[in-house]
Formats: structure tokens, C-alpha cells, sequence
């Protein structure tokens, strides 16, 4: 099995995009927006609640529709985040001596371009919290607040040559139905129905910065949003540490007391904290091997027979089975081109 060190191994449900969707078709032509999800390979993509998008396509996205409509932001806010934007983010976020200071060039820079929400930074004796209130009555609009906690987090990280971890997040809005995909995303507790949104750090964990080159930058640009939208760390939420102790793990290996001693700690114990991060270890088993399954099938390298083998099925037949409860869709739906021994 490959180990699950890299993030694209990662997929979240078509549901958690939806808001994103949403915000995008309006500022494109139908012809457009048909073009920019062929472009991502969503389209003709799995269309159920509960199918796939992969951090490929997230990425691919990302770049073609920033650049198409002229909006880094792409129509998530209700001022338009004008091309370079994020450039001159980053500069700014990079003259800070500290991950403190940097957060409130963060916060400054946000306040110039948003016109719905602003920034503050509300410190305690022991955490530095990021956070967004709304000037308006409108609804929040999630993928948006999450994409810009995200961003926040990752410019954090990328200053400190680290992941930085999270102390906590908070959402102004109420748990969505894909709240699932939270342990891949944010690398902390996430609270819902909460005054504003909002990310808090531990003061400890907030020290200098690193220096970083215009050729850092660049890159960080030119990649964006792969190195900051799904969490790369496997130490801050029991069901990444699981995760991770799977996919290095031959699946016939694989069990709960193989984790529990992985962990150093008893099944019961890893039971009990699983169920507090809202998951099972069976739940995350199945995730990653549907993630896998997934990244396989859209190489169009694989028989769907040796897939099956390579996530621990001892059959195609029941490998189908699993994959349709699992995505909705058949293991073909996903092939990036007809496959033919599907």
C-alpha cells in the first residue's frame, strides 16, 4: 500500500464544492462554465451528493477560473479579488518578523478588499484568534470562509516552513451535511453555528518567521491552492494518526488493535476518541480506501480488478458493491476516459 504522506490521496464529497459552484456560474457564460469543470475533469463527473472531487481537480479549478473571470476569489465575496492580489498578500505576509505580526498584516490586508466582513485579531493569556464578522445580514457563504481560513493557515504554515497547528476553528454557519470532510481539511476541532468565523492558534505555537525567496513565493503561487488546502500534518486529529497508521499498513494487517498499539493506547480509548471526532475506525478505513480507489481509477493505469486487489478486496464484484455505496457511482464513472476493463 502506499503510504498516505501526500494530501492528493484525499477527496472530499461534491457537496462541499457546491457553495463554490454556485458562486462561479454566475460570472461565466454557460459555455464557460461547462468549459472550466472539462477543464478540472468535472464534467461529464459524477453528479450524486455523495461522489468525489479529488484535490487535483480542486486545483485545477482554482486556476482556470481565476484566471477566466478576472477574480481570484471567484465571486465568493462581494467585491471582486482583482488578478495579483494574492501577490502582493504574499509580500506583505513575508516582510513580518513574526507569525503573529504576520496574521495582522493578514487581517489589514483582507480588511482593504472586503466590503461584507472584517478582520480582528483577539488575543488571550494563550491563544491568537483570527476572526471574521459579518457587516451585513447575508448568509455566510461557506466555501468561502473556509477557503480563506485556509489560505490564512497555509501562509502560516508556508512562513514557518511547518504546519502550523491549529489550537481551534469556527464557522458562523451550521453543520453542513459534509462535515464529513472536515478531518482532511482542518487540522483542528471545528465548531459550528458560532457568532463569527474564526481561527485561533496557541500563542506557543507562533514564533518567528522564516525567511522565504521571491522564488518561494512564485512557487507558492503557481501551486496554489495544493499546498494549503488539505492539511498535510497526521499528528493534530486521532482520525488523520489512524489514517495514516492505515496506509502504511497491509490491509489484511489492518484492525482496530493494530491502530490502538500503533497509538499507544487501548482499543477502547481509540474507540471513544474516534467517536469524539464524530468517525469510526471502520469509516476511515473505507475513506481511504475509497480515496485510493479513486486516485487510481482516474490514472486510467489500472484495471478496476487490480484496484480492487490494491484496496483489499478479494473481488472486483464486491469491490463494485463497495465503491457504488461508498460514491453513488460505478467505479467506471470515475475513469477520466472509457475504460474498457471496467
Amino acid at each position: 500500500m502506499t503510504p498516505d504522506t501526500q494530501p492528493q490521496l484525499s477527496t472530499v464529497s461534491n457537496a462541499f464544492i457546491a457553495d463554490w459552484l454556485d458562486a462561479l456560474r454566475p460570472l461565466c457564460t454557460d459555455a464557460q462554465f461547462r468549459t472550466l469543470l472539462h477543464r478540472a475533469d468535472l464534467h461529464p463527473g459524477p453528479a450524486t451528493p455523495q461522489g468525489r472531487v479529488t484535490l487535483d481537480q480542486i486545483v485545477s479549478l482554482y486556476q482556470h477560473a481565476a484566471v477566466e473571470t478576472g477574480d481570484e476569489m471567484m465571486g465568493l465575496w462581494s467585491r471582486p479579488i482583482r488578478p495579483r492580489a494574492l501577490q502582493h498578500l504574499l509580500t506583505s505576509v513575508r516582510e513580518a518578523t513574526s507569525l503573529s505580526s504576520a496574521l495582522y498584516r493578514f487581517s489589514t490586508f483582507w480588511n482593504l478588499l472586503l466590503d461584507d466582513h472584517q478582520f480582528a485579531l483577539v488575543e488571550t493569556d494563550t491563544t491568537l484568534t483570527l476572526r471574521l464578522s459579518p457587516l451585513t445580514e447575508h448568509p455566510a457563504q461557506r466555501f468561502g470562509h473556509m477557503l480563506i481560513l485556509k489560505l490564512a493557515h497555509g501562509l502560516m504554515s508556508w512562513l514557518a516552513r511547518r504546519e502550523v497547528p491549529v489550537h481551534e476553528i469556527r464557522f458562523a454557519f451550521a453543520r453542513p451535511p459534509f462535515d464529513e470532510d472536515d478531518a482532511v481539511i482542518f487540522p483542528a476541532p471545528v465548531r459550528f453555528d458560532q457568532p463569527a468565523t474564526a481561527l485561533a492558534f496557541s500563542l506557543s505555537d507562533l514564533g518567528p518567521v522564516q525567511v522565504r525567496s521571491t522564488a518561494d513565493l512564485d512557487l507558492f503561487l503557481e501551486n496554489a491552492p495544493r499546498d494549503w488546502i488539505f492539511t498535510r500534518s497526521s499528528q493534530h486529529t486521532q482520525s488523520l494518526r489512524v489514517r495514516t497508521y492505515l496506509s502504511q499498513t497491509p490491509w489484511d494487517d489492518a484492525n482496530l488493535t493494530g491502530a490502538a498499539q500503533a497509538l499507544h493506547m487501548t482499543p477502547r480509548t481509540l474507540i471513544r476518541k474516534l467517536h469524539a471526532d464524530g468517525t469510526s475506525f471502520q469509516a476511515i478505513k473505507d475513506a481511504l480506501r475509497r480515496d485510493i480507489a479513486i486516485r487510481l481509477l482516474q490514472t486510467d493505469a489500472y484495471s478496476v480488478e487490480a484496484i480492487a486487489r490494491d484496496v483489499g478486496f478479494s473481488s472486483a464484484a464486491n469491490f463494485h458493491k463497495a465503491f457504488q455505496r461508498w460514491t453513488g457511482n460505478t467505479p467506471s464513472s470515475y475513469r477520466r476516459t472509457p475504460a474498457t476493463s471496467a
